[in-house]
């Protein structure tokens, strides 16, 4: 099994996947996609990956509909997406992707959690070459078709690599083929269950269990930031 589809097994069981945390984070990217490129998925590809993604972890449609509802409400402020970088004990490094309409209150909370837990903040670009961006889509195979089959029709698309499991399907790109992946995919009918874009360490480390503690507890607190979007580190 690759290391792909390895990181994305664990990521469906990430400590943040509480419903109560998830939705507001998966809602102000359905707003800001709508806001973007307006509120009718079929012409706003991103929306429509946007609430793909949301359905996938059970996303109620009250919530989602309320979610493109707020993108052309007057008070809504300017929404941005910024990065941080950060290291933290132990050799692990952490990429932070956030949402946030107050860029100045996200990077006080962000370096706050690190610098107060033992990490630091690092200047953009320090990690750039620590994690590889990819295009991950995930899918059942369709019944009858064959994966090999399947590879060469979707390499011109910009495929990487695809892995498959019981059935599930994992296809890797790099990030700038998302979009031709994306096409590709629903050309062939095929029901993408989830397509997202993901920061995937390029040489991951281990850690102890009581190492793991410290970092643990540095992840729950930038999770709990209504700001954070996803969190990548180099743990394996």
């Amino acid at each position: 099994m690759g290391r792909a589809f390895e990181y994305r097994k664990a990521s469906k069981l990430k400590r943040w996947g509480a419903m109560s945390k998830l939705f507001p984070k998966l809602g102000k990217v359905i707003t800001m996609a709508a806001k973007d490129g307006g509120g009718d998925p079929d012409m706003n590809p991103k929306l429509r990956t946007a609430i793909l993604n949301a359905k996938a972890e059970n996303m109620p449609k009250d919530n989602i509909d309320a979610a493109i509802k707020r993108a052309t409400a007057k008070d809504l402020k300017d929404m941005a997406e910024v990065n941080f970088e950060g290291k933290a004990p132990h050799g692990v490094l952490i990429f932070i992707e956030c949402a946030t309409d107050n860029n100045t209150r996200t990077v006080a909370n962000v370096k706050n959690i690190l610098t107060k837990n033992g990490a630091e903040m690092l200047n953009k670009g320090s990690l750039e070459f620590m994690f590889s961006r990819k295009a991950l889509f995930e899918f059942d195979l369709k019944e009858g078709m064959d994966i090999e089959e399947l590879e060469l029709e979707l390499i011109d698309a910009g495929l990487e690599e695809i892995e498959e499991e019981e059935g599930e399907c994992l296809v890797t790109a790099d990030y700038t083929s998302f979009g031709t992946l994306h096409e590709a995919l629903e050309s062939m009918d095929i029901e993408i269950k989830k397509a997202t874009l993901e920061r995937i360490a390029n040489t991951p480390i281990e850690i102890t269990e009581e190492q793991q503690i410290d970092i643990d507890k540095i992840l729950e607190k930038l999770e709990d930031d209504e700001d954070v979007q996803k969190i990548y580190t180099n743990l394996a």
